[in-house]
């Protein structure tokens, strides 16, 4: 709602987290980077006198500047303290509910990073903690220091990494796995058809999936996938998320949108229970490793999977 994709109105955005609220959504996600660090003042503000209804998720690790710049990632057990107080400033909280490290800091120990997140817990300021895009290795090794609730990495039809070898890991852990992006960054809803559908400024345009010599060949795939969608009478975004959950109960997708309809969509998949042969025909369509061209350029790519 607040950076990557547009820049909707404010108050639109506090009126469509209400509506969430008013339907049953309670668990909401954001990151002091996003905007940067507007997303969770935009949070605090659409929570401020419903705070008791909501599941608040927010994440510490990029380095960013009030201009927007980006300055590396820091694990450090000094800077997550000052980062987890200044983002309860901007939510208008005197917890989280869920604090996450957003990249793993390859210059800092694991268990350094987690036992300080872990004293955050102790001292009531965080009640659960998680990683994000962390290797089987680091999500063994930080749970062992302590507890994990939960491991946030990219999941979704076009980007299955975590089989091999994560879900099962979290499973086993008892760690629950969200999934961001289930939707592929809106593009497995087929919605768009070409890159200029994309506003100027839309981080998706240097997307290395969205870029032109790889549009066309995952467009066809996802227009599989719409073909199927519409025999079960559903939509494409719609199959995706069911096959999204379809692949564990500790599997949790974080759609997110902008729009009330999108909202409604996505909360009628829940309902849609894919059979054996529905799966069948997905995998079928759209196989493991069917998309052309990485999740995210060069440099963003060597932070994941550490």
């Amino acid at each position: 709602m607040s950076e990557f994709y547009g820049h909707p109105p404010e108050a639109d955005c506090i009126k469509l987290i209400h509506e969430a609220l008013a339907r049953g959504v309670n668990f909401f996600d954001s990151a002091d980077m996003y905007g940067p660090f507007t997303n969770e003042q935009l949070l605090g503000k659409a929570l401020r006198a419903r705070r008791h209804e909501a599941v608040i998720a927010t994440k510490f690790g990029f380095v960013r500047d009030e201009m927007g710049g980006y300055h590396g990632i820091n694990g450090r057990p000094e800077y997550l303290r000052t980062a987890l107080e200044a983002s309860l400033r901007r939510l208008g909280t005197d917890y989280v509910d869920l604090y996450y490290q957003h990249r793993v800091d390859p210059a800092v120990p694991i268990e350094e990073t987690v036992g300080a997140m872990g004293e955050l817990v102790n001292a009531g300021k965080v009640l659960h903690i998680g990683i994000c895009e962390a290797s089987v290795a680091t999500l063994t090794r930080a749970h062992r220091e302590f507890p994990l609730c939960a491991l946030q990495t990219e999941y979704s039809l076009w980007s299955r990494d975590p089989e091999d070898g994560l879900l099962e890991a979290c499973r086993s852990l008892g760690i629950g796995f969200v999934a961001y992006s289930p939707l592929g960054r809106g593009f497995l809803t087929g919605t768009f058809r070409e890159l200029a559908d994309l506003a100027e400024d839309d981080y998706r345009r240097q997307a290395p999936r969205f870029q032109a010599e790889n549009f066309a060949t995952n467009l066809a795939v996802v227009d599989a996938v719409t073909a199927l969608a519409r025999r079960r009478g559903v939509t494409a975004a719609q199959i995706a998320l069911a096959w999204v959950l379809a692949q564990g109960p500790h599997i949790h997708p974080i759609p997110g949108t902008t729009r009330l309809a999108r909202l409604e969509e996505n909360l009628a998949a829940a309902q849609l229970a894919l059979t054996p042969e529905d799966l069948a025909g997905i995998e079928a369509v759209a196989p493991r490793g069917f998309a052309v061209g990485t999740r995210y350029p060069p440099e963003r790519m060597r932070m994941l999977d550490l």
